[in-house]
């Protein structure tokens, strides 16, 4: 066997002995020997695609569904909201797009015709009282 003492000194003007990271990285260059490779390294790049957030409004068609549901406009609506959020998890982001659209646009009109409906149900019964008196 063959073994070698090797004497490490301290750098001059530093009462300090050498670190580990600086003992261990010469034994390395020791053993292994320097880099044969005199290319610089190379690196991998990954592009890892987000998730395309596609609103789904099934909390907005769940609301209309239960409290506006003029012409089951706001079931309808929930309805295509579900299959969106379907679509979503499938990986279809198209059709999910589609059907949240669907479902957006019927959400706005539940809304517009519950809000006229309850206006209109508050004020018809005042105007008719105001008449009688």
């Amino acid at each position: 066997m063959n073994h070698t003492v090797q004497t490490f000194f301290t750098p001059a003007g530093t009462d300090r002995p050498p670190n580990y990271e600086m003992l261990k990285e010469e034994h390395e260059v020791a053993t292994l020997g320097a880099p044969h490779n005199p290319a610089p390294p190379t690196s991998t790049v990954i592009h890892i695609q987000s998730e395309t957030s596609v609103p789904d409004h099934v909390v907005w068609s769940l609301f209309n569904t239960l409290f506006m549901n003029s012409c089951c406009l706001g079931f309808i609506a929930f309805a295509y909201s579900v299959k969106s959020r379907d679509r979503k998890m499938v990986g279809d982001l198209t059709g999910a797009q589609a059907y949240a659209s669907t479902a957006k646009s019927l959400n706005i009109w539940a809304l517009i015709l519950g809000i006229l409906m309850t206006i209109l149900l508050i004020i018809i019964p005042i105007l008719i009282l105001q008449a009688y008196q």
